[in-house]
């Protein structure tokens, strides 16, 4: 599979592969719409850019108990009525009333990273980890920007209390002159922290009163040496929890759990051998850990988040025995309720207690699971095991996709190429419901069949005529008829890379970024080059740009010079391409060739609204029309951009900008993460936002 790999690469480096679309030089509002290019043109839209999400599950959803989604939640605390999680990789704060599961995001935008200071979603993290509180304030430990925040549970506002935005280092200081190097884990007596300085080694101490920061044990050296404050050293430790007279660490690295005197500073190593994994029980150091994260007290005993044994771990303070309290290191990894000698945990890497219960952060699962010990059960209090990425049919957001990068509509359906499911969904516009036409999620292959008999590597992008789909995948362009199902190579040869010209599977293709008809043939962009497929013969010819020459000079024929032309479409007189890495939006002229540029300039980034070359964007990939407008994905940027084709007048329609994120909203209160794929039924656009794994639509 050494070509498919090949492949993906190529997906990853530039997010890539494209969408449908197509377009038409025509402005009348008197043209009757008409199917062109893997879309549905001939009146302009009239949209309101209000945004929602159409298909799949997003990055992170509020609601009660199972109907809420978290992004692999880390941190957990307890105030004894609600718990708070850090949930990691939406970089937002959640609560979870305990008594009925309601899910809330009281911090932070879904997918959106940040360091801004705000109230509630105005404020952002990124990837922030561990939490803790006094029942007043949340503490987190911010940790890629390297800061320590304080949230005000009240109110939700959310400021910097130490550390510098963005650098590292191990300077202790107070508020923003101290420095940390990816802070983990925090917790607090109530008058301090005590923060995991994890790439420092050290565990730091922070005066909530006025937000000092001093060492208070190991140093930047990595190491497992019992002693006093800095004489002593840690391994990237994970989690700390205190009982007001000692701290405890997860020494994740050493795979051991260190005991802090807080008042002397002195280290010991409280249970597991350094540098010795396993998951055995036992006696203090005889026992064994495998990267064990999260960790909590009741005072009398510890438990432990023993991450990649998939366990919680349960060391009695006074002797340091150690015990499985529930879960398996046994594979696989996954999430199941029930008795504790049953139940299963998917890297749990967080945990809190509150009475007789704890809770877990059980990351890989995307839930937050409830250990009742008193019962000897676990349940799953909020979150759901489903991924926001799979492979499930379903109505709307129960539906799941796995990189949704090409889109294309007959008007009444809409056509994905679900990538990394090796698939191509159908999912019927008036009701949401999304089916599999083709393809075996998890399958490899080019194997021509009718519907799950056939196998696709990689799909990507995708136009259709009405009649017919047609997909690249492979090296090769596929035919997929809409009503049977079934699948056939029309051009290009399996696993076979090349840029020849030719007959059917003669003729060979290599980066296919696009795809386009206007009934009668394809065109497809890649390596450099427009080429022409005439549907009824299979001939493959090149109409515009030369193979393995990049650049970015307008021109006719062979002579115009392309870098990465990714989307095509067309509107049946020119083909408009966004040139990716050029960073502009090219035309073609179909009857010559002549390629010109019609908006950005080669060679600059930027996200500017502004007529013809005073536009920017960043790696634009997707592009539909309705016949006056095109409509481009900017994918570098997150947006939604128009331009208008008589005036090449660019606008931002949707999206907030960079950095990524996910949320449904009018304009730039909508926000995306990766759009590629775009089309449109005559009324709507509909975007395949990519990373999120949805379909979005734009009214």
């Amino acid at each position: 599979m050494k070509m498919a790999n090949a492949y993906l690469l190529l997906i990853a480096l530039i997010m890539s592969m494209a969408v449908t679309g197509c377009n038409n030089n025509s402005s009348s509002n008197n043209v009757s719409k008409m199917q062109m290019g893997g879309t549905i043109q001939g009146k302009p839209l009239d949209l309101t850019n209000s945004v929602t999400t159409f298909a799949g599950t997003p990055l992170s959803v509020d609601g009660i108990g199972t109907s809420a989604r978290f992004n692999r939640p880390i941190g957990i605390t307890s105030d004894g009525t609600n718990l708070y999680v850090a949930d990691t990789m939406s970089h937002t704060i959640r609560k979870i009333v305990i008594s009925t599961g309601a899910t809330s995001t009281i911090a932070g935008t879904p997918g959106c990273p940040g360091s801004s200071d705000g109230v509630g979603a105005a404020a952002k993290f990124n990837e922030p980890r561990g939490i803790t509180t006094d029942g007043t304030n949340l503490y987190i430990a911010d940790y890629f920007n390297n800061l320590i925040r304080k949230l005000d549970i009240a109110t939700g506002a959310v400021t910097t209390l130490a550390g510098t935005i963005g650098v590292s280092g191990a300077t202790d200081g107070t508020g923003t002159d101290a420095k940390f190097y990816w802070p983990v884990g925090i917790t607090t007596d109530g008058s301090s922290l005590y923060v995991s300085d994890s790439m420092n080694n050290s565990i730091r101490k922070i005066l909530i009163s006025n937000g000092s920061v001093s060492t208070l044990a190991g140093s930047t050296s990595s190491g497992s040496s019992d002693g006093f404050g800095t004489m002593a050293s840690f391994k990237m430790p994970g989690g700390i929890t205190t009982d007001g007279t000692s701290l405890y660490v997860a020494d994740s690295s050493n795979c051991t759990i260190r005991k802090i005197v807080i008042a002397s500073g002195y280290v010991s190593t409280l249970a597991g051998t350094a540098g010795s994994p396993g998951s055995e029980d036992g006696s203090a150091t005889t026992a064994r850990f495998l990267n064990p994260e999260g960790i909590t007290s009741d005072g009398t005993n510890i438990y432990v988040a023993d991450s990649y044994n998939k366990t919680v771990r349960k060391i009695t303070i006074s002797t340091g025995t150690v015990t499985t309290l529930t879960g398996s290191p046994a594979p696989p990894a996954e999430a199941i309720d029930g008795p504790l000698s049953i139940a299963k945990f998917n890297i749990p890497r967080g945990i809190t207690i509150n009475g007789t219960d704890l809770y877990v952060a059980d990351t890989n699962s995307n839930t937050i699971r409830k250990i009742n010990l008193s019962a000897g059960t676990v349940t799953t209090l909020s979150g759901s095991t489903s991924e926001t990425s799979g492979t499930t049919d379903g109505t709307g957001t129960s539906a799941k996709f796995y990189a949704a990068v090409g889109i294309t509509t007959d008007g009444t359906n809409l056509y994905v190429s679900d990538t990394y499911n090796n698939t191509i969904r159908k999912i019927h516009i008036s009701s949401g419901q999304v089916t599999t036409l083709a393809g075996m999620p998890g399958t490899f292959g080019s194997t021509d069949g009718i519907g799950a008999a056939a196998s696709f590597i990689f799909p990507s992008a995708i136009t259709t005529d009405g009649t017919s789909l047609y997909v690249t995948s492979n090296f090769t362009i596929r035919r997929i008829v809409i009503s049977t199902g079934e699948v056939t190579t029309l051009a290009g040869a399996p696993g076979t890379p090349g840029s020849v010209d030719g007959i059917g599977n003669s003729a060979r293709f290599d980066q296919l970024h696009g795809i386009t008809t206007d009934g009668t043939n394809l065109f497809v962009s890649g390596d450099a080059t427009i080429r022409k497929i005439e549907i009824s013969t299979g001939v493959v010819t090149t109409l515009a740009g030369s193979t393995g020459n990049y650049g970015s000079i307008d021109g006719i024929g062979s002579s115009s010079r392309f870098n990465v032309p990714g989307n095509i479409t067309t509107d049946g007189v020119n083909l408009f391409v966004p040139d990716i890495t050029n960073n502009t939006i090219r035309k073609i002229l179909i009857s010559t060739g002549e390629v010109s540029t019609i908006a950005g300039t080669a060679g600059t980034f930027g996200s500017s609204d502004g007529i013809g070359t005073a536009a920017s964007f960043i790696y634009p990939q997707g592009i539909t029309t309705d016949g006056t407008n095109l409509y481009i994905t900017d994918t570098g940027n997150n947006l939604i951009r128009k331009l208008v084709i008589a005036t090449g007048v660019v606008t931002t329609i949707a999206g907030t900008g960079s950095p990524f994120g996910w949320a449904d909203g009018t304009g730039a209160a909508a926000a995306f993460n990766g759009p590629i794929g775009i089309t449109s039924d005559g009324i709507n656009l509909f975007v395949a936002d990519s990373n999120n794994n949805t379909i979005r639509k734009i009214r």
